[in-house]
């Protein structure tokens, strides 16, 4: 099985556990890897044929911008539910990283892996 991947997707949300966190908007970034059939996709070269990541985008963007949830964890397990749920994909990896979230460190998150890898 073949992977199709996004990194880095960019979204602004209110997001986290301290009540200053949730009165400014934070930061995110986003990384999916997605199971998908690259080479059926590539024999009929129609954006119909695959798991289309600018749809993906734009729907994760729409759902994290909304979402207000505390924990990095809630928000990669919606965004694997999502992504398995509405965009058919077999197996998702999701990381949703949150820089600067931890004084002295440059990036703090979470990865998670939902669904089936197929062989």
């Amino acid at each position: 099985m073949d992977t199709l991947f996004v990194r880095e997707l960019k979204v602004e949300t209110r997001i986290g556990i301290y009540d200053w966190e949730r009165q400014v908007k934070q930061t995110i970034l986003i990384d999916l890897d997605v199971a998908a059939d690259a080479a059926f996709a590539a024999r009929g070269d129609k954006v119909e044929s695959t798991v289309n990541y600018q749809t993906i985008c734009q729907r994760l963007v729409a759902h994290v911008q909304d979402a207000e949830v505390e924990l990095v964890e809630t928000l990669a397990e919606q965004m694997a539910a999502i992504i398995l749920g509405e965009f058919r994909a077999p197996w998702v990896r999701v990381t949703v990283h949150k820089p600067a979230a931890v004084r002295g460190t440059r990036d703090v998150g979470v990865q998670i892996e939902r669904g089936a890898r197929p062989a």
